[in-house]
């Protein structure tokens, strides 16, 4: 647990409004393959019994990283507070949101209407485990060779019934042909469940993994490997995943020491944007680039204030600010 004192920067019975910079935190959301492998209780008798060559060897899982998208998100940087002060001749119409991010001034006011709560979806029923249709000369078999001999013999024996079916072989054929799919569909889903038992079974399901940092000197490294997926430095089959950051920063040119600029600058208002700075982040994985992108970052960027004459005359600025960077979107009047 972590806790944070800060100093309020507002004294008692100040008249003035806070806001903050943005700060960025750079997301990286990875998608991985992971597949399950079953091994059959009659895996060793598949190929001499039934001729196949394919089944699986070992029960194991494996995991592959597929893809990365490098995203960002955003919060209130509270070592950039921003205070003004009421004065006259600049009215305080700032539009600020729940983060305490300052997103336009002398905007119009907009209704906030509550998000609907999309409709719960039921949970569907659980569903049963099916039971593989073994017959009984399968279950009273005394070994697992006898077992595997049996369970082959009932696999032989709905290919011929499905045989005899379909060249009309049989004294009571199903009624119509949509009783047939269904009589040819229930052996299908018999035999498929005696052949698991020699051939076991795969399953493969995409997950996802999302983490986060700041963008500052230190880069962040994770392990993943074929074994285990995500896991820690300990594992010595892991691979690391390595981000490689470049940061620019914006920095304020030193002012030169002229005396008639001095004059002809105009006067500074309370009000201030962020230039944001760039970051290239790049994501590497066993020696190759999965991803790169350059990115704005708030907490690079530099505070810059607006011009008072900006805020004269009968008609005030409309000006929209980006939440994500602190930037200016447009202006207008």
């Amino acid at each position: 647990m972590f806790c944070t004192v800060r100093a309020q920067i507002v004294e008692q019975n100040e008249a003035a409004i806070v806001y903050y910079s943005p700060k960025t935190t750079v997301s990286l959301t990875f998608t991985y393959t992971v597949e399950t492998y079953e091994r059959g209780i009659y895996a060793a008798f598949a190929e001499t019994m039934l001729g196949l060559t394919d089944a699986v060897k070992e029960t194991k899982t494996t995991y592959s990283l597929d893809r990365v998208q490098i995203g960002t998100t955003t919060a209130a940087d509270y070592n950039r507070p921003h205070k003004i002060v009421a004065e006259s001749g600049f009215p305080m119409l700032l539009t600020i949101n729940e983060k305490g991010l300052l997103v336009g001034y002398n905007m119009p006011i907009q209704e906030h209407k509550p998000t609907p709560t999309p409709p719960r979806r039921p949970t569907p029923p659980a569903q049963a485990e099916e039971v593989i249709p073994l017959p009984e000369e399968v279950l009273n078999a005394s070994g697992t060779l006898a077992q595997a001999h049996a369970a082959a013999k009932q696999i032989f024996h709905i290919r011929e019934t499905r045989m005899y079916l379909i060249n009309g072989e049989v004294e009571h054929a199903p009624a119509d042909g949509q009783a047939m799919k269904l009589v040819l569909a229930e052996l299908d889903k018999q035999e498929q469940a005696l052949l698991a038992l020699f051939v076991g079974s795969k399953t493969t399901r995409k997950e996802t993994k999302r983490v986060q940092f700041v963008p500052e000197e230190q880069e962040p490294v994770w392990f993943f490997s074929e074994e285990n997926g995500f896991t820690d430095a300990e594992n010595v089959d892991a691979d690391s995943i390595t981000v490689n950051i470049i940061a620019q920063k914006q920095e304020l040119a030193t002012p030169q020491a002229d005396q008639k600029k001095k004059k002809s600058a105009p006067a500074l208002s309370q009000l201030v944007y962020n230039l944001p700075g760039t970051c290239i982040v790049s994501v590497r994985y066993k020696g190759n680039e999965m991803a790169t992108r350059t990115l704005q970052i708030a907490q690079f960027g530099v505070d810059v204030p607006l011009a008072k004459d900006l805020f004269n005359g009968p008609v005030l600025p409309t000006i929209v600010f980006s939440d994500k960077t602190g930037n200016i979107v447009s202006i207008s009047k």
